[in-house]
């Protein structure tokens, strides 16, 4: 049966728009199965760790830390050393004799100097550990700021494409009105304009989001986006001394103290113990003579030993002062991006709750003007129109979201914390 011009467009429109409600409604549902899906955000920084020069870094620390913790764990301040010596006598009377000495020196450790040096190892074995949680907490922001970056793109580009959707649904509506003789070939020129610019802008959101997801694959390894986690409730945000850069800063501060003191404990060279065995020829068929020898060798702790020291100690005091001003600038620093980050998930929060109002009243406003529609007293430019407002605030809205999300992490960042 042959349907009336007038009826046409009508039942056209009104599928339409029930398409592009259930259109409007489907990125909910669809996001939702697709976070489901995703790496959480602890396996996204995992990777990115794994992949990161700081790893390499933190490694080569933690050997170093290690080493001077064994150096420090020996009974000898230094390596020992072997000494050698020969003596043969000259002239008719010395024919034959011969004197050979062979010794070992051994340094040994200051007084109190030893256990100095260990606590300095293990002062450089605890900010090495510190240093890695630092390191991995940057690393962090990293991924978080990247995957905030990632959510916003897929907002824009879930945007374009419904928008190009729509504008095309719209041009092939008013086509057939244009042939049906209710609208002016005009018209459809404007339609198809609006629609293949729509699609350039699709194109265009594709291309940012496919370099975004690049540069995602490169940090972290992974092809797919990870998902955003809530902060933990009840959390107060508040600066807490177990942030991973305060305690670094911490660590470092002990570290350079351990080493002033270490460096005042070495004030000059250290006793050494010698032990040689000594063989001597008498010559003229005389039996030859062994013996055993032990010395101990006592530096004079006078005598400018306080003066070569100097230098030293001057070193040491400088990084204990250097690394008390970058704790408290450190303290300072953080206190201040936790700050600005919590104003910025208020102001996040705020805005999202009016882009989720906003995208409501266009969504019932739709609603509405669908039924007018249906009832033929609105026209279908406006009913599309109407349409293509109500999709474009269900995409701003859920951009927003992705802010809000990324707002969150920034402050779970500046807080210290590692999901």
């Amino acid at each position: 049966m042959k349907l009336p011009p007038w009826l046409a467009p009508w039942l056209a429109g009104s599928a339409l728009a029930a398409s592009a409600l259930a259109c409007a409604a489907q990125p909910l549902s669809n996001s939702a199965a697709l976070a489901a899906s995703r790496p959480s955000l602890a396996q996204a920084i995992d990777a990115a760790w794994q992949r990161s020069a700081e790893v390499t870094q933190s490694q080569g620390q933690q050997r170093q830390a290690r080493a001077e913790q064994a150096v420090a764990s020996s009974w000898l301040a230094a390596p020992p050393a072997l000494q050698l010596s020969q003596r043969e006598g000259r002239g008719s009377g010395a024919s034959g004799q011969r004197e050979t000495e062979v010794g070992v020196a051994l340094p040994l450790w200051r007084i109190g100097a030893r256990a100095t040096a260990g606590q300095a190892a293990q002062a450089g074995l605890d900010w090495s550990a510190a240093a890695e949680r630092a390191a991995r907490l940057h690393v962090a922001g990293q991924v978080r700021e990247a995957l905030g970056q990632l959510s916003g793109l897929e907002a824009e580009q879930r945007l374009a494409a419904l928008q190009s959707q729509l504008l095309g649904h719209l041009a092939e509506d008013v086509e057939r009105r244009v042939k049906a003789g209710d609208l002016a070939p005009a018209d459809a020129m404007a339609a198809r304009a609006e629609w293949l610019s729509s699609q350039a802008l699709e194109a265009e959101a594709a291309l940012k989001l496919h370099a975004q997801q690049t540069q995602w694959q490169l940090l972290t390894g992974l092809a797919v986006a990870a998902r955003f986690e809530p902060p933990p409730a009840g959390a107060t945000f508040d600066l807490d001394e177990a942030h991973p850069e305060l305690q670094l800063a911490a660590r470092a501060v002990d570290r350079a103290q351990r080493q002033l003191a270490l460096a005042q404990a070495q004030r000059g060279d250290g006793p050494e113990l010698g032990v040689n065995l000594r063989q001597e020829r008498p010559g003229q068929g005389n039996p030859a003579l062994n013996s055993i020898g032990v010395a101990l060798r006592l530096p004079f702790a006078a005598f400018g030993t306080e003066t070569h020291a100097q230098p030293r100690i001057a070193t040491a005091l400088s990084e204990v002062d250097m690394a008390l001003t970058q704790q408290q600038r450190t303290r300072d620093r953080l206190a201040a991006e936790l700050e600005l980050a919590r104003s910025q998930l208020q102001g996040a929060q705020a805005q999202t709750r009016l882009e989720t109002q906003r995208a409501t009243l266009l969504r019932e406003r739709a609603g509405h003007i669908d039924k007018a529609f249906k009832a033929g007293e609105a026209p279908l430019p406006e009913l599309l129109r109407a349409l293509s407002a109500a999709a474009q605030a269900e995409a701003a809205s859920e951009r927003q979201q992705a802010h809000l999300r990324l707002a969150q992490a920034r402050l779970q960042q500046a807080q210290g914390l590692l999901p």
